[in-house]
């Protein structure tokens, strides 16, 4: 597609967002109920299509020789469809943010003051293999009454295609502007640069994938951007923590599924539970098909662990290997998460409330969890329904982007004729 052709194309999507949000920010919420509801309903008829779609997708994938963890992102099967409908009758059934009232207060000179939750406006979505972001972005952003323009992966382009044509049925069968989702039909690559241009038009970008698009879209936008960079996520077993729950949740924060964000990458372990949590730690993971890289300590343990390096510390593996460091203390955990961590998701094992109220107040990431799986940083398992993303950032979002998060606010002021002395 010529260049000519790639602006025209966007600033059309552009366009038609922009008109799409103004109508939706005072749908009432029944509407959007219908629409998202429907949208689930069609999904579930169209399971066969999806999953055709998909297979075209995983066929390409693996004949560029894409990585195992990638395909796994990739990959749907009637189950991951169900799920994908099922997130959105649990968006369907959030309570509707548009119109909330976040604050209320009246001054001295009769004026009333209300602060209320509005939709920002037109979100921009730029992601990569997950098919699922395109019914999780757009379920959201309907939700939060802003219209979305989605820029795909060209890996996951066909079940892309398929799941917004639902997306967009549903939201038909509602009432409500068909433009209010909308799919780049592209896979020029050119369509991203000039997405990340249209400030006129996009209020917000999302990136959703690895370092390299998150980089590129931050270095590259004129719009704001809600970040999400690595997921290197921590777990560290502190001196009072209990034996199984170390054991389960290294496993599960590892092992259930080693390509998504909120898999542990590292393990730090407090010196004094070295010789009665870490062999056991480490026959299950390697038992689970789990490389094992390791210090010295950690090395003289099990003949299995490979020496881990400088760059281990500051990898986002997402893929069936971590990395394990002793430590001597809290103080020396909480130092080296500073170091190396990303701001996302950080895990305490103790029995110790105040090795919890310390962790909790010092470290400084997106999400901190307390004898709990780091896979947990999701915004369906918050009770979001779905997420966006991630936001590792620190300015309007952060943690999971819900719908709440997909909303500003106003100011609505009262008065019966004041002027100002």
């Amino acid at each position: 597609m010529s260049t000519e052709n790639i602006v025209n194309l966007m600033q059309d999507l552009g366009r038609n967002a922009r008109k799409a949000a103004s109508d939706l920010a005072c749908v009432p919420d029944a509407k959007k109920v219908v629409a998202l509801s429907s949208a689930a309903t069609f999904i579930r008829q169209g399971c066969g299509k999806i999953l055709l779609a998909n297979q075209q997708d995983i066929e390409a994938a693996k004949a560029n020789g894409v990585a195992s963890a990638f395909i796994d992102r990739l990959f749907l099967d009637k189950a991951r469809v169900e799920d994908i409908a099922q997130g959105l009758e649990a968006v369907a059934s959030l309570p509707d943010p548009v119109g909330e009232v976040i604050g209320d207060w009246h001054r001295p000179n009769g004026l009333h003051i209300r602060r209320v939750r509005v939709p920002l406006g037109v979100i921009g979505v730029i992601y990569e293999s997950r098919p699922n972001v395109t019914t999780d972005a757009g379920g959201l952003c309907i939700k939060s009454g802003n219209a979305v323009i989605l820029r795909g992966g060209t890996e996951s382009y066909n079940s892309s295609a398929v799941l917004a044509e639902y997306l967009v049925q549903g939201i038909k069968e509602a009432g409500l502007p068909t433009s209010s989702v909308q799919l780049v039909p592209t896979r020029d690559r050119a369509a991203v640069g000039e997405m990340l241009s249209m400030a006129e038009h996009i209020d917000v970008i999302i990136p959703r994938g690895g370092r390299s698009l998150t980089e590129r879209v931050t270095r590259d936008s004129r719009i704001p951007v809600f970040k999400h960079l690595d997921g290197i996520c921590h777990v560290y077993i502190d001196s009072s923590a209990d034996l199984k729950k170390a054991v389960d949740i290294t496993i599960n924060a590892k092992l259930r599924r080693t390509g998504i964000c909120g898999a542990a990458e590292t393990l730090l372990v407090h010196k004094d539970t070295i010789e009665t949590v870490l062999p056991e730690i480490i026959e299950g993971l390697i038992t689970g098909g789990c490389e094992v890289r390791g210090d010295t300590v950690v090395q003289s343990l099990d003949a299995r662990v490979r020496p881990a390096t400088e760059k281990d510390w500051e990898t986002e593996y997402l893929a069936p290997i971590i990395s394990i460091r002793t430590v001597e203390n809290l103080d020396q955990a909480i130092f080296h998460i500073g170091r190396y961590g990303s701001d996302h998701t950080e895990s305490i094992v103790t029995e110790d409330e105040a090795a919890v109220d310390e962790f909790f107040g010092r470290v400084d990431s997106g999400i901190l969890l307390h004898n709990a799986s780091t896979q947990f940083a999701d915004g369906g398992e918050f009770g979001m329904g779905a997420e966006i993303g991630i936001s590792t950032g620190k300015l309007h979002a952060r943690g999971p982007v819900g719908v709440e998060q997909l909303t500003t606010y106003k100011y609505l002021v009262r008065g019966q004729g004041q002027v100002r002395p």
